[in-house]
């Protein structure tokens, strides 16, 4: 079996809302085999730069467009066609953007793994920790803390015992951010886990004393306060607070998570598969975190593509902590551009047993929203 073709499809809705919400467009990579199998993977990332990235020409040794590099390779051969990308992109490809493409790339070879083997990728890594695995909803604040109040208790009803709430409009001032966690704590009760991501909002000075005082609320963890590379304040912030200190969404590779974990000291290591380097890649950062003791959670606020994929690999890791389930308002991409929907049941999802990713694109929806 051999890689045929690979493209990037960049959908976006006809209006974006100026918020944090990445389920407004989508970057979906596919790639085509000569034996009539596909697969598909997901980018969270800036969509036409990871675009560039896949479909673009080949430059020198060490700059290539990925797509016509991995052309003609057995789609199996997942370890060596990551290494590959690597080094033929290692001027563009150590982090970020060319990291990102190489994540997308990676997740649609083990889509199509698991189907032409017949088997659910969890199975190929060898995981089987789970039947099923509990989940967060997760949420923008609402705009006033009440809102918020009623967001939580809104998820609270639907069955989900742990919510989190992000970004705007925390960071405006301490009362107001202190009324955030407040009011989210009352609609969700005493007894259910409260998470919250600041959005990276805060000085290290201001975000030790928001944790402290965010502390009489027992929130579950406080996720990203602080700028991707300061590990100095991420250290001090851990060190300083009894609260959990989460991060990881914005990195790429093995080697930036080592520094987050190793000289940021945070508690929860979160792990984007469309970003971090794909399956390959999650599977050696989550060992790392398992030998530091540190448990992992998935990072997801795009599509179920992200969400499937993110079931398959806390499934095969011993480390695995919580999965992220957006909660929001089905009125975005994320409800229309796969054929299967998830929905938890009483705070858990349940464990992919179909070959592959377990999901398919909605073809339909894909010419609709389809921009590039």
């Amino acid at each position: 079996m051999k890689i045929t073709k690979v493209e990037a499809l960049y959908l976006r809705l006809p209006q974006i809302k100026q918020q944090a919400d990445s389920g407004q467009d989508a970057l979906i990579v596919r790639i085509e085999t000569d034996a009539g199998i596909t697969g598909i993977g997901e980018v969270d990332s800036s969509p036409m730069a990871v675009k560039g990235a896949i479909e673009g020409p080949y430059s020198h040794a060490i700059t290539s467009g990925l797509g016509d590099l991995i052309l003609g390779e057995d789609p199996l051969e997942t370890e060596k066609i990551w290494y590959k990308m690597y080094v033929a992109n290692i001027y563009a490809g150590r982090s970020g953007i060319g990291f990102h493409a190489m994540s997308g790339i990676d997740m649609a070879l083990w889509d199509i793994k698991g189907k032409a083997l017949g088997q659910p990728i969890w199975k190929l890594l060898g995981g089987g920790f789970h039947k099923k695995i509990r989940c967060y909803a997760s949420s923008l604040f609402g705009a006033t803390p009440k809102a918020t109040r009623d967001l939580a208790r809104r998820f609270r009803d639907q069955g989900f015992n742990a919510v989190k709430f992000g970004w705007a409009p925390m960071g405006q001032n301490e009362a107001n951010d202190i009324a955030l966690v407040r009011e989210g704590r009352k609609g969700l009760g005493d007894d259910a886990d409260l998470m919250i991501d600041a959005g990276l909002v805060w000085d290290s000075k201001t975000a030790l004393q928001r944790a402290n005082a965010f502390a009489e609320y027992k929130i579950f963890w406080l996720e990203e306060p602080l700028r991707p590379d300061n590990y100095e304040g991420y250290r001090r912030l851990a060190e300083n607070t009894p609260i959990r200190i989460a991060a990881g969404e914005e990195e790429s590779g093995r080697q930036s998570y080592l520094d987050l974990m190793d000289r940021g000291k945070i508690d929860v290591v979160q792990i984007d598969l469309t970003r971090c380097g794909g399956f390959s890649e999650g599977m050696k950062i989550a060992s790392l975190a398992w030998d530091r003791g540190l448990p992992v959670a998935n990072h997801g606020f795009t599509t179920y593509i992200n969400v499937m994929a993110a079931l398959h690999w806390l499934n095969s890791i011993p480390n695995a902590l919580i999965c992220e389930f957006v909660a929001e308002e089905k009125t975005n991409l994320r409800e229309q551009i796969t054929r299967q929907t998830l929905r938890a049941k009483d705070g858990y999802l349940a464990v992919p047993e179909e070959p592959g990713l377990g999901i398919a694109l909605n073809e339909n929806a894909v010419r609709k929203y389809r921009v590039a």
